[in-house]
């Protein structure tokens, strides 16, 4: 059952993050992106990490969220619209040829390790705790805070009205 489960939500997940990238409007982009970031927790409860799945829900797919959501609403961004001549056809043969390069990697890996048996992952929460905050890692947490810092300031500097 767990395997049912972690397939039909990673195929949610890979179809949702799709229309993520695809969509044009940035309304419906966003709301695919949390429909991501949930499915991303289901699969996390399925492999025996509750607090990451919980974490997932409550970190990404409620603040991370809200605050996008909340500047593209103060941006009042509209859809995109499609003009003719910026190179469209390039950029789908390139997406083709690199959808066709992760389809025969994940074929490879179904293949090669498809009948070996998973090894053993401890994902509890002491363990993920001891592994995150380690000092290998503590660098990428305070460059990410410093990242969403400044995405803030530029989405505030954008949305700033001339006086």
């Amino acid at each position: 059952m767990d395997a049912i489960l972690f397939y039909v939500f990673a195929a949610i997940a890979v179809a949702s993050a799709v229309v993520v990238i695809g969509q044009r409007n940035p309304m419906y982009s966003a709301f695919a992106l949390i429909v991501t970031l949930c499915s991303v927790s289901v699969i996390f409860a399925v492999l025996g990490s509750p607090f990451i799945a919980a974490l997932q829900v409550i970190v990404y797919a409620g603040a991370i969220m809200v605050l996008f959501l909340f500047v593209l609403m103060l941006l009042s961004v509209k859809r995109e619209e499609d003009t003719p001549g910026r190179g469209g056809r390039t950029l789908r043969g390139v997406a083709l040829a690199l959808v066709t390069l992760l389809v025969l990697q994940a074929g490879a890996v179904l293949l090669r390790h498809g009948t070996e048996p998973a090894p053993q992952f401890d994902a509890s929460t002491r363990k993920m705790a001891q592994i995150l905050f380690s000092a290998h890692f503590l660098y990428v947490f305070e460059a990410t805070s410093i990242l969403i810092l400044a995405a803030l300031v530029g989405a505030v500097v954008l949305a700033k009205k001339e006086l």
